[in-house]
């Protein structure tokens, strides 16, 4: 169970990634600022720790990147201040860890996740699409310059898209970064629904496996499918069922869904996952954006 606390409004980051499940960056920038006020996010922690149970852990994350609000690290020690025991994680694409600033401001969380889908310049700019200024070798550097600084995990997440970073050579600059950064963890992830353009897809097993192979890493794995999210205490059948009879009635967009049903986007992107990979709903491109809607062969 892990309490979500997002820094940037959607969708401010430092990547405009073709696969983002969120939507297509509205701001792109390498800018830091106080996106969210201090005082507020102070204040709706507080008010969350007096009148609930303590989460497993608290994850900065959200629909944007969450090292551009320039108060992480204040956040960060509030929280360690108030519940010390409590286990923090960011999830962040890692890009601006080329500022010491950045670096410090998260030295003390507990589990740092970052991500890394190229090596090369020219698949870092068709597949991340970033802000001006962003290079992959600036990106690289920050990445194996906080590991030499962060006492705490990092688990890297890479992104395999078929037709962009699965060739052999990508592959092998891939691998070479991933032995300079030396992460606890390698997380091997792919596309589960539609990303911000509409001619993408997903790995397969067999293609994931492929990787794992050539790539021959002790600390590699492939992350647990969608279906498997089932299994978790925090997976919750209601919030399933009102998403399905939510978009029975009439198709919905991701914002639809976080405007109808009060919940975070990251919140409906897991069940979302869940529903697309046990065939219940498909999604339709329209004008407006990617629209979400119940299979024809599947009642509720």
């Amino acid at each position: 169970m892990s309490l979500g606390v997002d820094l940037v409004p959607k969708k401010i980051c430092s990547l405009d990634c073709v696969y983002c499940e969120v939507g297509k960056t509205t701001k792109l920038t390498l800018d830091r600022k106080e996106y969210i006020k201090l005082d507020k996010v102070k204040e709706e922690l507080t008010n969350y720790f007096t009148n609930n149970p303590e989460p497993d852990y608290i994850t900065f994350s959200g629909s944007g990147e969450p090292t551009l609000n320039i108060h992480i690290g204040e956040i960060l020690q509030f929280i360690k201040q108030i519940k010390p025991n409590l286990p923090i994680a960011v999830l962040t694409n890692g890009t601006l860890f080329f500022d010491k600033n950045v670096r410090d401001a998260i030295k003390n969380a507990n589990v740092v996740l970052p991500s890394l889908d190229a090596a090369s310049k020219e698949v870092f700019n068709k597949i991340n699409r970033p802000s001006n200024g962003l290079t992959i070798d600036k990106y690289i550097q920050g990445l194996i310059d906080f590991r030499k600084e962060f006492k705490g995990e990092i688990w890297l997440e890479i992104f395999l898209l078929p037709g962009y970073n699965d060739h052999e050579n990508e592959l092998i600059e891939l691998k070479k970064a991933i032995l300079r950064i030396n992460p606890n963890s390698v997380q091997l992830n792919t596309l589960d629904r539609p990303g911000t353009l509409s001619n993408l897809r997903g790995a397969t097993k067999k293609e994931m496996q492929r990787v794992v192979d050539f790539w021959n890493l002790d600390n590699l794995k492939i992350i647990s499918a969608a279906p498997e999210r089932k299994n978790i205490p925090a997976y919750r059948k209601d919030t399933e069922a009102v998403i399905l009879e939510t978009i029975v009635r009439r198709p919905c967009t991701l914002d639809d869904l976080t405007k109808i049903l009060g919940l975070h986007v990251n919140e409906i992107n897991k069940y979302l996952d869940v529903l697309d990979a046990e065939k219940k709903i498909e999604s339709v491109v329209q004008e407006r954006g990617i629209f979400y809607q119940t299979r024809k062969k599947y009642e509720i």
